[in-house]
């Protein structure tokens, strides 16, 4: 199988693909030649980044790893690495290979691919996790046409504060969940908390050590439990393949607002006895939880880097609580026959080492996990790693293959991207 050429971008910022070097990519810092077979076409919707202040890394002829330092073209300038940012339903199985030059700024909160040229054509280090089209770039309409529906759903409910702050997360961030409620279909946000219990490394919406720029603004609110209930009903009477989700990215830890999730639970299910109301969560207050299934909650999804507690203590940094509460939280909806997920924050290199693979297959064992989401963690590597106080790995299965072997060990175990729109519980 022939390897992938090397993609750089040049002084100016032009990508191109190098003449005589293949693809390399990384895990979790240990560079690793890439072939054909490890690649599919860049999906539709990925961006190219370029890594200011990283050089490219590439494989020789020999096979031999070589540091790029100057462009082949006999451009001027310094040359950069490039990367991908997935298009949704995609999770990286390595990610670009680099060398940092000292004084290079720190990379901010997206995820890195390793991306060559090949056939004529894009090709990342991916796998499509998901056949949901949910945010898939062809689903969404010209932008006008959102741009209107956005602006009727606005009028419509113009009292509504909550509406209006995800009308701006649609037209202003362009954030995929909240432009599908615009749009009336599949998965609805519902966030409601300006506060957290933890100081996540690569939170979106807050940085107060200031490591990287936030990339969204936090909701500034606390909507009523009638304003999040008025959403949720609306979209569940005019939407197609309705759920609604608690948890956003433009938000804090919803078990904080647990009275206030409860009592809209308890709203919507009074007009919506079977819809799938989710909430994404990192699953710090499993009593709380519990009290939202009694109300009605169908499934959670609960967010971890990694299911070793020094290293999930590292990323998150929470305050009260610990990972056996997040795997509490599993325990008590699995036990009130609810759905449960694991938003498995994933690295190559971190996620894909023997000691992770064994905490993740533990984890499906003793609570009867129902489907991992295999999302990609948008962080600096080098910091991540940092923090972590990891070294490159030793030993690793790849991305793919710990899937593969989850599969043969757990068949009833599902792989995802998606919070999934749930059949009516008994």
């Amino acid at each position: 199988m022939s390897t992938p050429r090397l993609l750089y971008a040049d002084g100016q910022g032009n990508i191109l693909d190098h003449p005589g070097l293949g693809l390399a990519g990384s895990a979790g810092g240990r560079w690793e030649a890439v072939s054909e077979n490890q690649c599919i076409p860049l999906p539709p919707g990925s961006e190219l980044f370029l890594l200011p202040g990283r050089l490219p890394v590439g494989v020789d002829d020999s096979d031999r790893f070589e540091v790029l330092e100057h462009d082949p073209s006999g451009g001027s300038g310094p040359v950069n690495a490039v990367a991908a940012f997935l298009a949704p339903a995609h999770t990286a199985t390595l990610w670009s290979a680099f060398q940092t030059r000292p004084g290079a700024p720190t990379l901010p909160l997206f995820a890195y691919a390793a991306v060559g040229f090949a056939r004529d054509r894009m090709v990342a280090t991916a796998l499509r996790v998901d056949p949901l089209p949910r945010q898939d770039p062809e689903s969404f309409p010209p932008q006008q046409r959102l741009q209107s529906a956005g602006r009727r759903l606005l009028r419509q409910f113009g009292h509504n504060r909550l509406m209006q702050h995800l009308g701006h997360c649609a037209l202003g961030y362009g954030c995929p969940a909240a432009r599908n409620l615009m749009l009336g279909r599949w998965e609805a946000p519902l966030p409601t908390a300006m506060a957290c219990n933890a100081s996540c490394l690569g939170c979106i919406s807050s940085q107060p050590e200031g490591h990287f720029p936030v990339t969204q603004e936090r909701i500034a609110f606390t909507p009523t439990a009638e304003e999040v209930a008025e959403v949720a009903l609306h979209h569940f009477a005019t939407g197609r393949d309705p759920l609604v989700s608690y948890g956003q990215g433009c938000e804090g830890e919803p078990l904080t607002q647990g009275e206030l999730l409860e009592e809209s639970i308890r709203r919507i299910r009074l007009r919506v006895p079977h819809g799938t109301i989710n909430l994404n969560s990192n699953g710090s207050l499993p009593g709380v939880v519990a009290r939202l299934m009694d109300a009605g909650l169908s499934s959670i999804r609960v967010s971890v880097n990694s299911l070793v507690p020094e290293r999930h203590q590292a990323y998150y940094q929470p305050r009260g609580w610990s990972l056996a509460d997040a795997v509490e939280s599993i325990r008590v909806v699995k036990a009130a026959g609810g759905h449960a997920s694991l938003n498995l924050l994933t690295m190559p290199g971190v996620t894909d080492r023997p000691e992770e693979a064994e905490a993740l297959s533990a984890l499906a064992a003793q609570t009867g996990l129902d489907l991992i989401q295999w999302r990609n963690l948008n962080i600096d590597p080098e910091v991540y790693s940092k923090v972590l106080g990891l070294e490159p790995p030793r030993e690793r299965l790849g991305v793919a293959e710990l899937i593969a072997q989850l599969r043969r060990r757990f068949p009833a175990l599902k792989h995802g991207y998606f919070n999934p729109k749930l059949p009516p519980r008994s």
